[in-house]
């Protein structure tokens, strides 16, 4: 039957694989690889020998008109990136997209991904979390990512190059003041390595250790303790009044602001209520 499989490929040892990824490569009449020398390793150790086709960032687009064509044809294609899930930071999406728009059948199969393995591995929150691959390599364009990011509390998560990580993290440092940071590399590789710390001990460690492998980089997200303390600063430049008002501009009745301003500051709500009179 013809249809498109996205099959995850292990991230670094080859034994993380799925039974049912090995039956879909098995069984495929073509599979379409990130980097086919790459993809021939995975394909070898488990005696898999299947036509292969090029599917990378740059004939992404091209390929995935031929693909479509192929399947209407009536061939059953796996999908498969370097390592990991195909669509996440690797070649994919323009397929799926494509897919959907020709209403063809596809099928996601489960498997390896660096994101989660590492997320775990961290240490730090995992109730919720934000990936953002890699940042892009110029401030300009990077900058308004982390600006958006910066206030929120979940865990960040980014892929990074050995060749960049020390610039990465002077950036993180700068834009995201001392974090704790979780840096994972060559995960379920023969040197996995995974370093918790802070971001200025990441970046003291890498002054002296060069960096080796690919990284994932778990950020801890914006504490509590921080939003206070910016809140503080907030209100320590405001009277009183103006304190009432700028929770009331931000819809909140008189008699719920006074009562903030009030813990805010550490005062008598019948203190601070004197100061809302007169306010609406």
């Amino acid at each position: 039957m013809s249809k498109l499989y996205i099959v995850p490929t292990p991230i670094g040892n080859l034994k993380d694989i799925t039974l049912r990824a090995l039956e879909v490569l098995e069984n495929a009449d073509l599979i379409a690889a990130e980097d086919t020398r790459q993809s021939l390793k995975l394909l070898n150790h488990y005696n898999i020998k299947k036509p292969l086709i090029s599917y990378h960032k740059h004939n992404e687009q091209e390929k995935s008109e031929n693909l479509i064509d192929r399947l209407k044809n009536g061939q059953s294609i796996a999908l498969i990136s370097d390592a990991g899930t195909p669509g996440i930071s690797d070649p994919g999406s323009a397929i799926i997209i494509k897919c959907i728009e020709e209403a063809i059948d596809f099928e996601v199969l489960p498997g390896a991904t660096a994101i989660t393995t590492a997320l775990v591995y961290s240490g730090l929150d995992t109730t919720k979390f934000i990936f953002r691959g890699f940042l892009p390599r110029e401030n300009k364009d990077r900058k308004p990512i982390i600006e958006e990011l910066k206030g929120r509390r979940e865990t960040l998560i980014f892929y990074e190059a050995p060749h960049r990580i020390l610039d990465t993290l002077s950036f993180l440092k700068d834009n995201l003041s001392n974090r704790k940071i979780a840096l994972c590399r060559e995960l379920t590789k023969l040197h996995e390595q995974i370093l918790r710390m802070t971001i200025e001990e990441a970046l003291e460690h890498y002054k002296s250790v060069e960096p080796r492998g690919e990284y994932v980089l778990i950020v801890e997200g914006k504490s509590e303790e921080e939003i206070i303390k910016e809140a503080q600063e907030t209100w320590e430049s405001l009277s009183i009044e103006e304190h009432i008002k700028k929770y009331m501009d931000d819809g909140i009745d008189k008699k719920e602001a006074v009562k903030r301003v009030a813990k805010d500051r550490g005062l008598a709500k019948s203190e601070v209520y004197k100061h809302s009179i007169g306010l609406e």
